[in-house]
């Protein structure tokens, strides 16, 4: 097994996201994004988190299942994200962040997606955006495999963390726009946002190392939504939201 899918390493990573303020304050802002995205949702319905991993969005969003294809002790269930155990059109929301890019077969999982979302439930990927800044981090610098000019959607996967494509999410909702349309007419994409040029690079992910002190946090994101004015190709992350229409 490779080492990023242990499920050992949760209580490490969990220290890691709770100790680097600028990081935990980063993740608050994302869980922020699940909160807006759940006020446009359809009432009694599951809401669930993909691939929670030692995050803490069930601390921010009241009745969210945490979920995780890695056996990690604190998420409610563990189950593949390509096969939920939710029956059909029971779900309010599906909110994942930074996991769509580690989905070996998407196209199953946007299929699967779409036939549990409720009418007018909604799904919430906060993900790698290959801006300007983003790219040469993630082709040079970054554990994961990234490769834009990828011609399928598909990719071997030897683990759920180890394997990976940091481009995927722009690959399927710009790149591919017409053909994710085509294929998956009942998922409305109401937006795709890209922001956060620089704040999670200075926290420095779930590296021990962190250049963005917590009280540093808030002008780190008031740079950011600069930058993201001045040029969407300056954006490291991307918010895409699709309706079940």
């Amino acid at each position: 097994m490779n080492a990023l899918d242990a499920p050992g390493r949760e209580q490490a990573l969990r220290d890691t996201i709770r100790r680097k303020a600028g990081l935990r304050q980063f993740y608050e802002d994302v869980y922020g994004q699940y909160a807006e995205c759940l006020s446009r949702c359809p009432t009694g319905g599951v809401v669930v988190e993909l691939g929670s991993g030692a995050g803490f969005a069930r601390e921010c969003i009241p009745g969210l299942i945490s979920s995780d294809v890695i056996v990690y002790r604190q998420v409610s269930c563990v189950f593949d994200a390509r096969r939920m155990p939710f029956a059909r059109a029971s779900l309010s929301a599906i909110l994942m962040f930074n996991v769509f890019h580690h989905i070996a077969n998407v196209a199953a999982f946007l299929s699967e997606a779409s036939d549990l979302l409720k009418p007018g439930g909604r799904l919430l990927i906060v993900d790698q955006h290959p801006g300007w800044i983003s790219a040469p981090i993630l082709r040079y610098a970054h554990h994961e495999h990234y490769d834009p000019w990828a011609r399928q959607w598909q990719f071997a996967a030897d683990g759920p963390l180890s394997g990976a494509n940091g481009a995927l999410a722009w690959i399927v909702f710009q790149r591919d726009r017409e053909l994710f349309q085509n294929q998956f007419p009942q998922l409305r994409l109401r937006h795709y946002k890209p922001h956060s040029p620089l704040s999670y690079w200075l926290a420095g992910g779930l590296k021990s190392w962190s250049l963005l002190p917590g009280p540093f946090y808030p002008f780190a994101r008031r740079l950011d939504k600069w930058l993201a004015r001045l040029s969407p190709q300056l954006c490291s992350f991307v918010s895409i939201e699709l309706e079940r229409v």
